[in-house]
């Protein structure tokens, strides 16, 4: 397991990605949107991981939810797994919480799941595998 990425809450990804490139000092390498989820991303890699902007494309998106109650910042932190399913099993069995058990497609080209956040300290975790 790795930190695959860390996941930013954003009201514009315009204005963010123009904060973002000043910081890194270099271009996003990618612009993804998510329907299903109703979300847009950027992606910049930092060393061996990276960030990951989402801006809400719709009022009823979890980020549009997110931003409501909490405002910018961080959303979630990804961990990269090589066989998502047998992590799934695993931390159900060491006692943890999904928001979903299934793998369902996400940006970046990965399966990812997430672990329900009242299990993990109030912290919002992804699990993603390379598809």
């Amino acid at each position: 397991m790795k930190i695959e990425h860390i996941g930013i809450a954003v009201k514009s990804l315009n204005l963010s990605d123009d904060l973002f490139k000043k910081l890194f000092g270099k271009e996003n390498y990618k612009h993804e949107s998510i329907e299903r989820e109703g979300v847009t991303t950027s992606f910049y890699k930092i060393g061996e991981s990276k960030i990951e902007l989402l801006e809400a494309t719709n009022p009823e998106s979890p980020i549009s939810k997110f931003l409501e109650k909490k405002g910018e910042g961080i959303h979630h932190i990804a961990f990269g797994v090589s066989d998502i399913k047998s992590e799934i099993e695993r931390l159900k069995n060491a006692g943890f919480a999904f928001i979903s058990e299934e793998p369902k497609d996400g940006a970046d080209n990965k399966l990812v799941v997430f672990l329900h956040p009242k299990s993990t300290n109030g912290v919002l975790i992804e699990l993603c595998q390379e598809k």
